[in-house]
Parts: structure tokens; sequence; C-alpha cells
């Protein structure tokens, strides 16, 4: 196992989906998709200049955006490289993984580099491998001493974040043996689980699921519905639900990596800038809420050994003897809360520190005298300071049972929480 201390409270990072299919801006599987020739798709790399490519600014970006760490796509399926290397010349002029790590460095971000094992250009390919065991020889071979370079040439990094593992499994792409290679280059490393192997860490794709039984997990999401530029896809999330997804890692003691597409030349779409700078300004006032939290959830079924429960006004984080009430749906004036197992000792409104007048009658918790339209735009926070870790339960009745009995749900169900 690598050193993984920083990963599971980072919370939040950059994910950054670049490379030759940026310059057609129909999303990173364009190739494969359009079967577009050989020929024709080479002599894209002459195009490929990435002038509007600033390591400095992104690093600078991810910072105000709140980011604790980024993940670079050194070489997606394609096979075009972003980064200096003797093994093939289908790369880019610049050492654009290089400048990026640098920056990431000089800002204290952590850096993850994204490789894909398989590879659509150089042969023989995954497809030659599946067929003929003297290619998937050769194959084998190829992908090991891309992977060597990689983290021999960008040492120190703190993740390896493999993708593209059609069509083998663990035993196919010798995963233990990879695994153990780069780490005798980089014992420090952390590994995601797409070699084959469990990994470090989680990687839900698309969802926002912990893994269960728990382990440090990211959930990999993008802000629109391409990883790579896509000149026809304007179907951006919202910063409410960026933070919607970042408060559920939160709650699930998780990450939220979270990714943009820049275009071919590099620059980064302006309705991506616009949205994460959006969340990133509320993160400066409100990052207590997220950052260093303690794990919050409910199960439908059982109390277990879970500490949340959910609001129809919003949902609730845990740092300490802190519980955080992030009031997306603000109703006014006065808020309650029902079902706490503890004593209230303080509220404030987070973002201005102003003192929240409240009464407590066993479990249910009144909060007077709130400004009648919401202090923060995008979503106020109410601290509750506690007598000891908070925790809140509530059950489908009008009080808890005194026997044993279900959370909600009785039976299985298809209800997602």
């Amino acid at each position: 196992m690598g050193n993984d201390s920083w990963f599971p409270n980072a919370r939040y990072g950059l994910f950054i989906h670049y490379g030759l299919y940026s310059l057609l801006g129909r999303g990173e599987w364009v190739w494969n998709r359009e079967q577009i020739p050989l020929a024709d798709y080479r002599a894209l790399v002459g195009q490929f200049t990435a002038t509007q490519f600033d390591a400095e600014a992104v690093a600078d970006f991810a910072v105000r955006c709140g980011m604790r760490y980024v993940v670079f796509t050194t070489m997606h399926h394609e096979g075009f490289r972003l980064y200096e290397t003797g093994l093939s010349d289908f790369r880019s002029s610049r050492d654009l993984t290089g400048e990026l790590v640098a920056a990431c460095r000089k800002r204290g971000l952590r850096i993850g580099l994204y490789h894909s094992l398989n590879n659509w250009m150089d042969q023989p390919d995954a497809v030659a491998a599946l067929e003929d065991k003297a290619a998937y020889d050769v194959f084998i071979r190829h992908t090991f001493a891309r992977v060597r370079e990689l983290v021999t040439r960008y040492n120190p990094i703190d993740v390896l974040w493999y993708d593209g593992w059609w069509p083998f499994n663990a035993a196919g792409w010798r995963g233990e043996e990879m695994n153990a290679m780069v780490r005798q280059i980089q014992p420090h490393i952390l590994f995601n689980g797409r070699n084959g192997l469990p990994g470090d860490f989680a990687t839900p794709e698309g969802h926002l699921s912990a893994p269960t039984p728990y382990r440090p997990w990211e959930a990999c999401m993008t802000l629109n519905n391409n990883w790579g530029f896509h000149q026809g896809d304007h179907d951006w999330k919202s910063p409410q639900q960026v933070l919607d997804m970042l408060v559920t890692v939160t709650q699930g003691g998780g990450n939220l990596l979270l990714n943009i597409g820049p275009r071919g030349d590099g620059s980064i779409p302006e309705p991506s800038v616009k949205i994460l700078e959006t969340v990133g300004r509320w993160l400066q006032t409100h990052g207590e809420c997220i950052f260093g939290t303690d794990r919050f959830t409910f199960d439908l079924r059982e109390k277990g050994d879970h500490r949340g429960d959910w609001s129809h006004q919003g949902p609730f984080t845990v740092r300490g003897h802190n519980l955080y009430w992030l009031v997306r749906r603000w109703c006014g004036t006065e808020l309650t809360l029902g079902g706490l197992e503890c004593q209230v000792r303080a509220a404030t409104v987070l973002s201005t520190g102003q003192p929240v007048t409240f009464r407590q009658t066993a479990g249910r918790v009144q909060l007077t005298g709130l400004p009648d339209q919401p202090p923060d735009a995008l979503c106020p926070v109410i601290r509750l300071e506690c007598d000891r870790p908070p925790a809140l339960y509530l059950t489908g009745g009008l009080r808890v049972p005194r026997v044993p009995h279900p959370h909600y749900d009785p039976c299985p169900s298809d209800i997602q929480h």
C-alpha cells in the first residue's frame, strides 16, 4: 500500500481530459466511434500546438476552485502522449505533463497521472494481443516499458491513475507485477483499480456510491456529458449540482474528481470556468463543512453504525462535535430540526459568524431570527456546535420505537438516497 494519509480527506480534485481528440471536438473516443482512417488521424498531430494550454494558469484555476489535487491524462486510449518519450513519435511537441506537474507542485497540489493501458496507435495493439500469443507478449512488454518510463520521468507523483483496461483482467495485464514495478520506483504512490486489481482506492465512475464495506474512494464525474471536449455538448451541471455532488461524497468519506475537457488549443471552455469558480468562492467561506469532515451516512433499513439522516431543507455534514446543515432550500426566518441525539451548545451562520437563536426540546431544535433571504446565494450553512459527535435518527413513525425496528424500509428496496 502507498502512503494514502492525504487521500481520504482530499475531497475535491480536478480531472483534465486533453489529447489529440480535443482538436475534433467530438469526444475522447472519436477515433474509435467514427472509425477514422489512421492516416487522417495521424495528420492531426501537426495541428496540435496547445497554444492556449498554460499549466501555471490551470494550477491557479484548480486552487481558485478549491481543489486539492489534479489528475491529468498523459495518454488516452488513442495512444497520443502529452509528454516527452523515447518510445514513440506519436506525441505532443511540448512536455505538457511535465509543465503541469511542476505547476501543481509549486502550489501544494497533489498530482495524479492518468495513463491508458489500452493503446489504439501502437502495434501490436490490444486486439492483436487478444488474438495472438506472440503479439500479446510484445504488447505487454511495450505497456510495461511505457508505464516504467512515465513514473521514472515524473518522480514523485501521488497517484498513477490506470484506465483503458480492455480487454484483460489483472492476470492478463500482469497487474501484480506492474504495480510492484511502479512501487519499486515510487514507493509512496497510490494506484486506482483499473489494471484489474482493487487498487488503493475505489473509483466509481458516473455515480457517487461509496464502497461497502468502506474503503477510500473517489467518484470521477464530468461537468457535462463528455470527458474530452465536445463542441455540441452544452449540458453543463450547475454550481448547485456540483455542490450537491461534493456534499454527497463528503458524507460518504470520499472525494469528487470532477472533469473538464479543454478545447483543442488547450483553453478551458468558459462555462467550466464560471461554474467551478462559483463553487470555489463558496468553498472559501464554507470549506469547513467539506474538508476534514467525518463520514455521516444513513441506511434505509438499519441504523447500524450510521449517524446521519435526511431533511427536506438540505443535507448534513459533520466535523468533530460540529453538525453542518447545508440549507439548500431556504424557508425564511425559522428552521426546525428533529431527531438530534445530542445537545446543541451554539448555532452560527457559517459564512458570517452571526449567532443564531435556538431552543432545544429533547431532539427537536428550533432556530429563529434567521434572515428572510438566504445569507448565501449558492447554499447557506448553519453550524450547530454540540456536546458530542452529532447523530440524527428518525424513522418512518412519529416517534422512534422502543423495540427493534427497520429504519425506513422493512424490505430491500430500489430507493436511492
